[in-house]
């Protein structure tokens, strides 16, 4: 039986990231059916969409944390 693929919300952002790499390089060598590519190219899409919100996500943590939620350590009034 073949194991499911995971959606790409459901895959880390690296290994997303990896399997979109493959996609390419599969579809530049240019050996694929059309079907084939046509296939990849929409699972491609899928991909960098959920890469694309994860790093959104990311910028928005980062805002928040330059917003001061994190504040530098500050020895010299700490006793």
């Amino acid at each position: 039986m073949a194991k499911p693929v995971a959606t790409p919300e459901e895959l880390p952002f690296e290994d997303a990231i990896r399997e979109l790499e493959g996609i390419v390089e599969a579809m530049e060598s240019g050996e694929l059916p059309l079907e084939e590519s046509l296939r990849r190219y929409q699972r491609g899409v899928e991909l960098v969409k959920a890469a694309h919100q994860r790093l959104r996500a990311a910028e928005q943590q980062v805002k928040v944390l330059e917003e001061g939620v994190l504040k530098p350590l500050d020895l010299e009034n700490n006793e």
